[in-house]
């Protein structure tokens, strides 16, 4: 690999390559190497930035974590305006973009990337779920008290089955993702009897 190569932000360029290579290869094909490989770049780069690949991994999860607050945030937003169930189906293929969803089962099966993301934040064990389930939550309580939701609906009941039956629905990557018209039939279905 070429040394010397100046990467101009060679953290978000790490990050990205890390991407690309878990979509393409999954969880088992990311590895230092394969990253660095990605980013055209030497092994030492990565290495140059953070202690070790677990430290790199935690860093990779955090900042995909820190996007889903981004979009918790226009999600949040949307209360009160369109449908719920627009909404929530606009939010579900977003929070489980090809991403997230190619880096629930890093976190799954990487024991010292669960610990650490543990120490980084609170339920960070389990990463971008808990971050998708808090944004639901939030959502489903401000529609509550806009009305738009029933005043005794069961919101963690609710935002239990549409996170866990969301991530079912896209968690398979082949052929992709679920169409819009599928994502929002599921959605429909669990809040029907909580829509006002």
């Amino acid at each position: 690999m070429p040394t010397g190569v100046h990467l101009h932000d060679a953290r978000r360029q790490l990050f990205e390559a890390a991407e690309r290579v878990l979509l393409r290869d999954g969880p088992n094909g990311l590895t230092s190497r394969a990253v660095t490989d990605e980013a055209g770049c030497a092994k030492g780069v990565l290495h140059r930035h953070f202690p070790d690949f677990d430290a790199f991994l935690t860093d990779l999860v955090l900042d995909c974590a820190a996007q889903i607050e981004t979009q918790a945030s226009a999600l949040r937003e949307s209360a009160g305006t369109g449908t719920p169930a627009g909404n929530l189906t606009t939010a579900l293929t977003t929070l489980f973009g090809p991403v997230p969803v190619a880096i629930i089962p890093l976190i799954t099966f990487r024991d010292e990337l669960r610990a650490r993301l543990r120490q980084a934040m609170p339920g960070g064990g389990i990463a971008i779920l808990s971050q998708a389930t808090a944004a639901i939550s939030a959502y489903l309580t401000d529609e509550r008290e806009l009305g738009r939701i029933a005043a005794d609906a069961d919101i963690d009941s609710l935002t239990l089955s549409l996170v866990g039956g969301g991530h079912l629905l896209f968690a398979d990557r082949d052929p992709g993702p679920p169409a819009t018209a599928v994502v929002d039939r599921f959605v429909t279905a669990v809040i029907a009897d909580a829509c006002r």
